[in-house]
């Protein structure tokens, strides 16, 4: 084993709390945190005041003493490297759970940890694929890795896999990652197990573990305000899903909430990921790349300002209202399809809209604006009843001054047939069908007017 594949990872992490807070918000759910410790003959290297092995345990085990006693913790000690001399050839089997996961065992794992001695080479692929075995089924658990290692992998396994697959699965969160004394080759190699920091020295080495112990043991808090047109956090009632970005998985699926203070309710959400946010208003709204603050209550802002669309029956019959097709202007995108007689949110902006009547009706350059509400309202069809004494082709024309445009066929098997109509004036075409010329047509005018019936006799 060369001394540049000598460098790599070393933790798994994502986040900036202290024990303090973690000691004082741990406690909702259990945290897991697997500890991986690199126990390679590549550890036995020099470096700041001692070997890379004897400064990391002595550092490992000041982290100990601040987490013997914090509740809702178990912890756990994974070590590959340890048992084979590479001298004797490569053991890429050599990994064992030395300490199984347990509560208040922190004085194991350093006990564990003094009799450590690095020998052999580095499957950390192999170490991955069995801590994944070390965490046993828990409904109410954030499962953490935290590896600590100076190489890479030596046994032809794939780390990124085994990672992405054991995140995939639900069995771990995103690996906290920290290289010791890496080039910009290997930390690219690495940041796709997790999330990386680089420890070139000793000090940042302590100062990268604490980081990464405290967001191990903390989900972060957040709001969500969904902004109106003067930035203000008034709008909410809305659905809205946080994905895991790496895998697109829904991380958090919330209907948007107001506290008892007036104010977007408090959410709890890993710092570890990375997140995109779809907020489901009419359109939908999306944000991408929205990343935590550890130790902060974050804000996540968005901008979301919100009119109403109200549709007014144009009858009394509310299980028969047509549908009005509801586009943004100048698209041709199908956004909602609103029922007459409904009153729905959408976006300030202007829109178009199509109602499924008979004709159909086009209302174009309806303006949406902010927390007020537009009322559209249509009068209410008539019925034409097309009566005949003998079956043929024909259709229903409404007048658009001196031209005809076409409304309806006639269903050329029936003798009786209702059409609800729009007020207006209209004409009926009728060639039965025992007629073998177009100059036996019959046609007749007639007009609707709102909420009446009129029958039309074609003979």
């Amino acid at each position: 084993m060369t001394i540049r594949r000598l460098f790599p990872y070393l933790a798994l992490v994502l986040a900036l709390f202290t024990v303090s807070k973690v000691q004082a918000q741990a406690g909702k759910t259990k945290t897991r945190v697997l500890f991986i410790y690199d126990g390679s003959n590549s550890m036995n290297g020099k470096w700041e005041s001692g070997t890379k092995h004897d400064v990391a345990r002595r550092l490992l085990n000041q982290t100990m003493d601040s987490l013997q006693h914090v509740p809702n913790l178990e912890m756990a000690l994974r070590v590959y490297g340890h048992q084979s001399w590479y001298t004797k050839g490569q053991d890429c089997n050599d990994t064992r759970l030395e300490v199984p996961f347990g509560g208040n065992n922190a004085l194991k794992i350093k006990e564990a940890m003094e009799n450590v001695s690095p020998k052999g080479t580095t499957p950390i692929a192999m170490t991955l694929e069995k801590a994944g075995e070390d965490f046993s089924a828990c409904d109410n658990c954030r499962n953490i890795i935290i590896l600590i290692t100076d190489g890479i992998e030596e046994c032809n396994g794939d780390p990124c896999a085994v990672s992405r697959a054991l995140q995939k699965r639900g069995i771990i969160l995103k690996p906290f990652v920290i290289g010791v004394g890496l080039d910009e080759s290997f930390i690219k190699t690495f940041q796709c197990v997790g999330n990386y920091f680089d420890a070139s020295n000793e000090q940042i080495f302590q100062n990268v573990l604490n980081i990464v112990i405290s967001q191990a043991l903390n989900n972060t808090t957040a709001q969500l305000n969904l902004l109106d047109v003067n930035n203000k956090a008034v709008e909410t009632n809305v659905p809205y899903t946080f994905y895991n970005q790496t895998f697109g998985d829904a991380e958090v699926n919330y209907v948007h909430t107001m506290n008892s203070f007036g104010v977007p309710d408090t959410i709890y959400l890993d710092p570890s990921t990375t997140y995109d946010l779809s907020v489901y208003t009419i359109p939908m709204v999306t944000k991408e790349n929205v990343k935590l603050t550890p130790g902060t209550h974050n804000i996540i802002g968005i901008s979301t300002p919100q009119g109403q669309l109200q549709l007014k029956a144009n009858s009394k019959i509310k299980n028969q209202q047509p549908m009005a097709i509801v586009r943004q202007k100048g698209k041709m995108q199908t956004l909602n399809a609103q029922q007459l007689g409904t009153t729905e949110r959408y976006l300030v902006g202007t829109y178009d809209l199509e109602i499924l009547t008979l004709p159909r009706t086009y209302i174009n350059d309806v303006e949406i604006t902010q927390s007020t509400t537009t009322k559209i309202e249509l009068p209410p069809p008539g019925i034409a009843t097309i009566m005949r004494n003998q079956t043929g082709y024909g259709a229903i024309f409404q007048y658009d001054g001196d031209k005809l445009v076409w409304v309806a066929n006639l269903n050329e098997n029936a003798r009786n047939e209702s059409f609800k109509l729009q007020p207006g004036r209209y004409l009926v075409t009728l060639r039965p069908k025992s007629s073998d010329s177009s100059k036996f047509t019959r046609e007749k005018e007639f007009t609707i007017t709102p909420g009446a019936s009129v029958p039309i006799k074609l003979f």
